[in-house]
């Protein structure tokens, strides 16, 4: 069997690969929020059904998602590219066209057959990208034991996660959105808000999720064909001679305070700021008639998290992972505040400016946390190690990704109950709404951002509890506990030496993603 270290030295080629990985997932999770925008204005459904179909499939996902977890854990076959790679190749296999069957065109079909399509889609999808997502998460705490390298592959996560969601999000709104004109040609006005009409094209949105799974497909082959797993999958003794008990594992997770605290914090992420996605696209659409740059408006508040790469050897070697996210969350509450501002401005052009300019500061603040968010979680697993003896990467990845999609699922719900009792009417589409429905769609914009920042630095700040102190105290005790077991040892590197590590990444990052703007000008 290869040891350890004959294994190849850690490099960029992993960190490429472990990014290509989380491009890959995007090309389809990125779809999430159309899926939402797709049903509601294009399908029709009225925003109750819609928000009881998509609370039932999300709650599937999430109980279906620490089944997978726990089976990858409990699976000691041997496999020719290894488990991980071999469960991420089968749902790559899946997701080629399983986004797609979100996205069937028929929307003069019956409501209970639409509901039908609707939770047959999603299940599909779900699964797939469950099969492929939970490995992929999982294997980044095998791909090397050193903390500071751990830190890299969470940065460059993070990086293709950006890249991810930044392409279909700008393209995505050109492609689907088409405005109206009447047979002279004059623009189709909506006579309560006087923006011209909009609509979604539904055919091409089935057309597009298509080429997306393609591009998924290709960037997960790279990750599987070029990183490299250095601690042996088959070394690690899960649950040995017990059968994987789903409450017992909740009940360990619930006691493991950073993976709580670190899931808190996503879970923000997804109640406020991502359920936000379909109230967005309906606000460009609606209220400023501009529905196909919201995807461009969109990448405004990703564009900081990439100019803040080569400043985060600074912050992070000063205050650790923890404190700087924390702190940063408190720069997003002020963006968050700050975005109240903008429905109150009568100027349409102005008050856009105003939302991008709280856009920005909401964006550098949370660009802290997501450069760093994977690394967090990789953290937590050492935890649950440090303090029970048990190495479980699958399940504690999966009982986090529970909670996520738990959340991806509860917040988009409640916000299309919201946009309901706010008066949006799915009847109408998107050419007839009122005007207070419109203005609506501003306040609930801004209050789920304020939402989003505000319980994510208070997870950060007050339940994730791996400041640095704890973490070199943690990493070393784990250390000398594989040297007196025998075992080999990675690197006894802690994490007071990540910092500096993480941002001589971030640099390389930062330069990966000059060189590519200078490569589009030319």
């Amino acid at each position: 069997m290869e040891t350890v270290q004959q294994k190849r030295p850690f490099g960029m080629r992993d960190k490429l690969a472990y990014a290509a990985g989380d491009f890959g997932c995007n090309m389809s999770f990125s779809l999430k929020g159309t899926i939402q925008t797709f049903w509601l204005a294009f399908m029709m459904l009225e925003t109750g059904l819609l928000s009881a179909l998509l609370l039932v499939v999300q709650i599937w996902d999430a109980i279906n998602d620490p089944l997978i977890g726990g089976f990858i854990d409990a699976d000691r076959r041997k496999y020719k590219m290894g488990k991980f790679k071999t469960y991420i190749f089968i749902g790559a296999v899946g997701l080629l066209v399983a986004g797609a069957l979100c996205f069937i065109p028929v929307p003069n079909a019956p409501v209970w057959l639409k509901a039908v399509l609707f939770v047959l889609g999603y299940i599909v999808w779900d699964a797939c990208y469950t099969i492929a997502n939970v490995p992929y998460g999982s294997m980044l705490s095998l791909v090397t034991e050193d903390a500071g390298e751990r830190s890299q592959l969470s940065t460059w996560r993070s990086l293709g996660s950006i890249f991810g969601n930044l392409v279909p999000g700008i393209l995505l709104p050109f492609l689907i959105w088409e405005k109206q004109f009447n047979a002279d040609g004059s623009p189709l006005l909506n006579p309560e808000t006087g923006e011209q009409v909009q609509v979604l094209l539904g055919n091409r949105v089935f057309w597009v999720a298509i080429i997306m799974g393609v591009l998924g497909f290709i960037a997960f082959m790279f990750m599987i064909k070029k990183i490299t797993l250095r601690v042996d999958e088959q070394s690690v003794k899960v649950n040995e001679g017990q059968k994987f008990n789903v409450l017992q594992a909740f009940g360990n997770f619930l006691k493991n305070r950073p993976a709580v605290g670190a899931t808190v914090a996503a879970m923000a992420m997804f109640l406020g700021m991502n359920s936000a996605t379909t109230a967005i696209s309906i606000m460009f659409a609606i209220y400023f008639g501009m529905a196909e740059l919201s995807g461009v408006v969109a990448a405004v508040g990703f564009l900081p998290m990439l100019l803040f790469l080569p400043f985060i050897k600074k912050i992070v070697a000063k205050w650790g992972k923890k404190e700087a996210s924390a702190i940063g969350a408190l720069v997003s509450v002020f963006g968050g505040v700050l975005m109240f501002i903008f429905p109150l401005i009568s100027n349409k052009m102005l008050s856009i400016v105003i939302y991008l300019v709280a856009l920005v500061i909401f964006g550098l603040g949370m660009g802290i946390y997501t450069c760093v968010s994977w690394a967090l979680m990789a953290d937590a697993i050492d935890y649950n190690e440090w303090k029970t003896g048990k190495r479980e990467e699958g399940t504690v990845y999966s009982l986090h990704s529970f909670f996520r999609k738990l959340a991806q699922g509860v917040g988009p719900s409640i916000v299309l109950i919201l946009m309901g009792v706010l008066g949006y009417n799915s009847k109408l589409g998107t050419g007839a709404q009122t005007a207070q429905t419109a203005y609506n769609m501003c306040w609930l914009v801004a209050g789920l951002y304020l939402f989003s920042a505000v319980l994510m630095f208070v997870s950060l700040a007050f339940i994730y509890n791996l400041d640095v102190k704890t973490l070199n105290k943690m990493s070393a005790e784990l250390a000398e506990r594989k040297a007196l077991a025998g075992e080999t040892v990675v690197s006894d590197t802690v994490e007071a030496t990540a910092p500096e590590t993480v941002v001589e990444d971030a640099a390389n990052a930062a330069d990966v993603v000059a060189n590519t703007e200078e490569n589009q000008e030319e």
